[in-house]
């Protein structure tokens, strides 16, 4: 991707974003009232602004006007930005309770800040480009190192299921049936492991116990056929997939913020959706800055210092926005966490079986 492409990407992300983001509480800059009645419904004006429908009293017709008030939409919306991201990195919560309390207009709103971001995450990936190698030349040393660490792994979990599985048939306790499951899973894991180490991958990687599985489990081998045949094509598509499709990333998300307050009175979806879609930002946010000190050679204490601070801002985050102890968000940043994890899981699930269908 060209530099002219990624800036008409970011581009677009502001003026998307700035589509969700009325300009409430924004002054126009022309002040002058040439129409008594306002030009979109009708009504008899009083100030700059129609009182029913919030329109300009005055209305540019020309094309210097065109211009600027496209500058002027989206430089607002950048003003707004930099008053939102700071409190965003540090004190996310007061930014959700202000939002939740209705102090709104100095602040970018959660979905067009959400919309805005995934522009520039993913314009920011297309610059640094494909960190995956397909080529099997062993030219890629990340890789490479990686599949022999999954490999030693797969070895250690092989030998743990092939003792526990002795144990059980000497009687000393635990399900045979069980322990030769675990033992057949863990020699197809290392199977696998295996032949993409040597270049040689499988033709399929799940089998199914019971028949009410078999769906699942065709769809993730037809998944799997595709990405063997072409690799580098399925990357592309599901990070295409993934660049349409980030905001399933909120609706997955809430029910689990959800189980973190049962049956609440203080606390309904609507807090919720807020606190996920500020929080969803920050880490698209923090994701494209790892990345790019990885890739372009940044220290690796700073990296590793704002992967050490993401789970810090969930407890920021908890503890301002649903008024906790220290105690409440400190339990609940241990399941928000693991929660965070299982709605990336599913996310990853459904754009593969979209890719592979």
């Amino acid at each position: 991707m060209s530099g002219g492409e990624v800036i008409g990407d970011i581009a677009q992300g502001a003026l998307t974003a700035r589509a969700f983001e009325p300009a409430h509480g924004e002054a126009a800059d022309d002040g002058h009232t040439h129409e008594s009645a306002c030009l979109n419904c009708g009504t008899p004006l009083v100030g700059r602004h129609c009182h029913e429908c919030g329109q300009a009293a005055h209305v540019h017709k020309t094309l210097r006007a065109f211009f600027h008030d496209l500058l002027h939409g989206v430089f607002h919306f950048e003003g707004k930005v930099w008053r939102t991201l700071p409190l965003l990195a540090w004190r996310p919560g007061r930014l959700t309770r202000e939002y939740i309390a209705g102090r709104r207009a100095s602040y970018v709103s959660p979905i067009a800040l959400f919309l805005f971001v995934v522009f520039l995450t993913f314009a920011v990936f297309n610059v640094l480009g494909n960190p995956i190698s397909f080529d099997n030349q062993g030219e890629n040393i990340g890789f490479e190192r990686g599949i022999g660490e999954a490999e030693q792994g797969a070895v250690l979990e092989l030998e743990k299921a092939e003792q526990a599985l002795a144990e059980a048939r000497a009687g000393q306790g635990g399900n045979v049936a069980q322990a030769e499951r675990q033992v057949a899973s863990a020699r197809q894991a290392l199977t696998v492991i295996r032949a993409a180490k040597s270049g040689r991958l499988p033709d399929t990687i799940a089998n199914a116990d019971r028949p009410t599985d078999q769906s699942v489990v065709d769809a993730i081998n037809r998944a799997w056929s595709h990405a063997r045949e072409n690799p580098e094509l399925t990357v592309y598509k599901l990070q295409n997939s993934a660049y349409k499709f980030s905001w399933l990333l909120i609706p997955l998300s809430v029910p689990f913020m959800w189980l973190l307050f049962p049956f609440s009175r203080r606390f309904h979806l609507y807090d919720h959706t807020v606190f996920v879609t500020y929080s969803l930002s920050f880490m698209l946010l923090l994701l494209a800055v790892i990345s790019v000190l990885t890739v372009w050679g940044g220290g690796g204490g700073l990296v590793a210092a704002l992967i050490a601070y993401a789970p810090f801002h969930m407890y920021r985050q908890l503890r301002d926005a649903y008024q906790l102890s220290r105690f409440g968000a400190w339990w609940r940043t241990w399941f928000l966490s693991a929660f965070a994890v299982l709605s990336l899981g599913l996310f990853a699930t459904v754009l593969t079986l979209m890719v592979a269908a």
